[in-house]
């Protein structure tokens, strides 16, 4: 993964955001995208939030079984619309991804601590951003998912049904990709996050079903979901009613008050 994008708090730094962008595309230009985005007021969210680090990943260059090319994209995927779709091939670029956004977790909690952390993303961004929550084995201060679905949701819900006890739940998660466990279990667990998931009718490029799934996955983990969606707004953040919706769960998160 290449050097992370970042604009700084124009304010005391209170929160950091890390968010990452989809696939086939980079953190810079993604992050310029995102910010032209306005709320009903006609403000962007740093407007918004004027004490918010964003960091923004880009992820590597991976070569596409599928195009024979090489792609900006957190993990190699056969089809957007069948993500389960030759799904082993997913599992190498993920768990190197996973660990790559972990670590710029760390990073960001020894400076703020973990319950000041949004982590997020959107499309396949999203979906590599809610495996290296699950994993995370700590609660952070939030989670804003764009667009997306969950990769392996099969194996997940097995997981849930099967699993005794939470930190049965999050030692199985971490075997799917082989992610080693640094740390003890936390009473404030990962599962705890509170999590906002947001996704389009008109989405044609990631199914809304899609979205739907990913919120039933997350519930049945037992984690605090807000989904919403909209009739409009293809496979992007909705405006306005969209990031109205953002910083209206971003004030209503515990750490954020």
């Amino acid at each position: 993964m290449t050097a992370h994008y970042i604009l700084n708090p124009s304010a005391e730094h209170s929160h950091t955001v890390i968010f990452l962008h989809g696939r086939d595309s980079t953190a810079p230009e993604f992050a310029v995208e995102f910010f032209e985005s306005q709320a009903s007021d006609d403000k962007t969210l740093p407007e918004i939030f004027p004490s918010f680090k964003w960091v923004f990943p880009t992820s590597t260059l991976r070569n596409s079984a599928r195009f024979s090319i090489e792609m900006s994209q957190w993990f190699d995927m056969w089809s957007l619309e069948d993500p389960e779709e030759q799904k082993e091939t997913q599992k190498a670029g993920l768990s190197e991804s996973i660990s790559s956004i972990l670590i710029a977790i760390e990073d960001e909690a020894s400076l703020i601590g973990t319950e000041k952390i949004i982590l997020g993303g959107i499309s396949q961004g999203c979906a590599t951003a809610i495996h290296a929550l699950l994993q995370g084995e700590r609660k952070l201060g939030a989670f804003v998912g764009l667009c997306s679905w969950l990769p392996f949701q099969a194996e997940i819900q097995s997981i849930t049904k099967t699993a005794r006890s939470p930190a049965e739940t999050r030692d199985r998660l971490r075997c799917l990709f082989r992610l080693q466990h640094h740390r003890e279990n936390k009473l404030n667990s990962a599962l705890e996050t509170p999590v906002l998931l947001a996704h389009s009718e008109d989405d044609e490029v990631v199914s809304i079903r899609y979205g739907e799934k990913l919120s039933r996955g997350l519930m049945e983990l037992g984690m605090p979901v807000e989904w919403r969606t909209y009739k409009h707004g293809g496979h992007w953040v909705n405006e306005p009613q969209g990031i109205d919706d953002m910083v209206g769960f971003s004030h209503e998160a515990g750490s954020f008050s």
